[in-house]
């Protein structure tokens, strides 16, 4: 075989590409499908969007059942015309679980405690709503927000619903408890825990709406969250007691819920090692 004396170090012939080799072949290239993410739904998506999501809500199960497994919905429900009856009965059903909690936490000391503990927690829960909506709404408006009074008020709604139904799936947890122990210390502690989780969630909820309402900002909605949390937290100390029994039914005197937590856990100290 001759060797090209013009070149004596010939390049080597680069390899087919595929599109030769597909049009060779009488065909076009393969097309790779791209990679979707797999989530059910794309990120970055409007609301309304798919057709569940414009699906009415009707009755308290279908509340119920869309904020569990479909929370874009009830975000893109709020903003329509008839958003008040959303509103109306997830207030309601927060109101209804929480009275349903309420008496598996009287169950554990009983006697006025078992309409007592109800009333305090659901009273609590909505009065502590109410006095944080408007900052929301301010902290709403200045990070760029473009949602009206009433969706904000309808993210909180959502944001309670979803704790009172998260703490009614703890209710069995907490009722064995309170009939197998009779550690106060331990009940106060488990419902805190609870509460705390609860919270969590339903805070995911508000964020998540929040963060569709064109916000451009998350440090309001974090500052709210905090504000929110401590107000529910004194809130429990101002309506004490609600987690065992007292000479009246609210308290006499003006404590931070610090200071109430410390005086209970030196109190059960004390008669822990008065029973040794």
């Amino acid at each position: 075989m001759r060797m090209n004396e013009n070149n004596p170090n010939p390049e080597p012939t680069p390899p087919p590409t595929a599109a030769k080799f597909a049009s060779s072949l009488g065909g076009v290239p393969p097309q790779i499908p791209p990679n979707v993410p797999p989530s059910s739904y794309p990120p970055r998506t409007g609301l309304g969007e798919f057709p569940e999501e414009r699906e009415a809500i009707t009755g308290l199960a279908s509340a119920i059942e869309s904020i569990l497994r479909q929370p874009r919905r009830v975000m893109f429900q709020l903003r329509q015309p008839g958003g008040g009856k959303l509103i109306a009965a997830m207030l309601f059903i927060a109101v209804a679980c929480s009275l349903v909690y309420g008496v598996i936490v009287g169950s554990f000391s009983g006697g006025v405690q078992w309409w007592a503990a109800p009333v305090k927690i659901s009273g609590g829960l909505l009065i502590s709503a109410i006095i944080c909506l408007p900052s929301l709404y301010i902290f709403a408006c200045l990070s760029g927000s473009k949602a009206r009074l009433v969706e904000i008020f309808g993210m909180v709604a959502g944001l309670l619903m979803l704790m009172t139904i998260l703490l009614i799936g703890f209710a069995p947890v907490a009722w064995l408890f309170s009939q197998s122990t009779e550690s106060l210390a331990w009940m106060g502690f488990l419902q805190l825990l609870f509460w705390l989780i609860a919270t969590v969630f339903g805070v995911r909820f508000l964020s998540a709406a929040f963060a569709h309402s064109n916000a451009r900002s998350n440090a309001g909605l974090g500052t709210w969250v905090i504000i929110f949390m401590l107000v529910m937290l004194q809130m429990s100390t101002a309506l004490r007691p609600i987690v065992g029994t007292a000479d009246t039914l609210f308290p006499t005197e003006k404590k931070f819920f610090l200071s109430h937590w410390f005086d209970e856990m030196g109190r059960a100290d004390r008669k822990s090692r008065a029973n040794d």
